[in-house]
């Protein structure tokens, strides 16, 4: 079985609430199920990390303060995930 390349992508800062709110519709959309969501603060810092299934393959969201918020797994799903959030942003 080939290895699946893996990408991450930085969505936009991890304050706004109108992409939250696009990624949110979109892991809908796309029937995504949670495997786990953490929450933590480390000085100055919150993070915090959602990991969904989407079928047979897993993409993590991460939201970090002062870093954005990203999303990483396998590069074409990643890629199809990303422009959904743009485009419903875009609306």
């Amino acid at each position: 079985m080939p290895a699946v390349e893996k990408k991450k992508i930085a969505l936009g800062p991890e304050h706004d609430e109108k992409l939250r709110d696009a990624v949110r519709d979109v892991l809908r959309q796309l029937g995504a199920s949670q495997v786990r969501h953490d929450w933590g603060v480390a000085g100055s810092q919150e993070l915090s990390a959602l990991e969904v299934d989407l079928g047979d393959q897993r993409v993590l969201f991460e939201a970090e303060t002062y870093m954005g918020l990203s999303i990483t797994g396998p590069a074409d799903l990643v890629d199809r995930i990303a422009e959904r959030i743009n485009e419903s942003r875009r609306r």
